[in-house]
């Protein structure tokens, strides 16, 4: 007779690779992406094992809504911030795309939002809805719990390919609302188009050693990218032209 299984809080059958048959992700176990002394303090911190324990895609939402800053260790003995036990968390689910497009881009219950989607949906009286379709990874306003759009983001750079890491992390560089971000004796404050920048650009954010991401003028070369437009290129056009003249 097969054993049950369970739900163990201290994450031991999905750091154990000899029995491990989930998803992968690069070809290897997606809690091999933090290094190892990150992940033996996320899974004996009380966070993971006292709010973490049982988290499915959904509930994992309702705790990220709650978070208050972004961050990886903080103290002198390195404590994991909830932002890195709930990353990790992600990695042990490995949702689906579509449920991390919807936490990059949740609105919540705001009734202007609401209002403007079914406006979108019926079509304007001009006959232009095709034109005001909204970008649903860009502005900020689209994603109402900033620090959700913040993991999402930071799961985004882990887990998923480079194509899709620069069509959907790029978007966000418009979202300039303020974050906190934890450092190891103090708070910061960042920005979510700069921790979107340090994403794309960095390799170790958040006390996570990030796998290196081809550049985007690599990609560009093999077809596999459109070439960026700014959407400050406007701008710098007339400042060009105003220099000329």
């Amino acid at each position: 007779m097969p054993k049950p299984t369970y739900d163990r809080a201290d994450a031991s059958a999905l750091l154990d690779d000899r029995g491990y048959s989930g998803a992968l992700i690069r070809g290897q176990n997606p809690a091999l992406l933090f290094e190892k002394g990150v992940r033996e303090r996320i899974t004996e911190s009380y966070y993971w094992k006292e709010q973490c324990f049982g988290l499915n895609a959904a509930t994992l939402c309702d705790r990220a809504v709650e978070l208050k800053f972004i961050g990886g260790t903080s103290g002198i003995t390195g404590r994991p911030t909830p932002f890195l036990c709930l990353a990790f968390k992600m990695l042990q689910l490995v949702p689906e795309r579509d449920v991390v497009l919807e936490m990059l881009n949740f609105s919540g219950d705001d009734e202007e939002q609401v209002e403007e989607d079914k406006k979108m949906e019926n079509g304007s009286a001009n006959g232009d809805a095709e034109e005001k379709k909204r970008d649903l990874n860009a502005e900020g306003k689209l994603g109402t719990f900033k620090y959700l759009r913040c993991l999402a983001a930071f799961y985004i750079r882990l887990a998923w390919d480079p194509v899709e890491i620069y069509t959907t992390l790029e978007p966000l560089l418009t979202d300039y609302r303020k974050i906190k971000r934890r450092l190891k004796e103090n708070f910061s404050l960042t920005y979510v188009d700069q921790f979107i920048d340090d994403l794309l650009t960095k390799e170790r954010i958040c006390a996570t050693s990030l796998w290196k991401l081809p550049s985007r003028a690599n990609l560009e070369d093999l077809d596999m990218l459109e070439p960026r437009e700014s959407p400050l290129s406007d701008e710098v056009d007339l400042l060009d032209e105003e220099d000329e003249k």
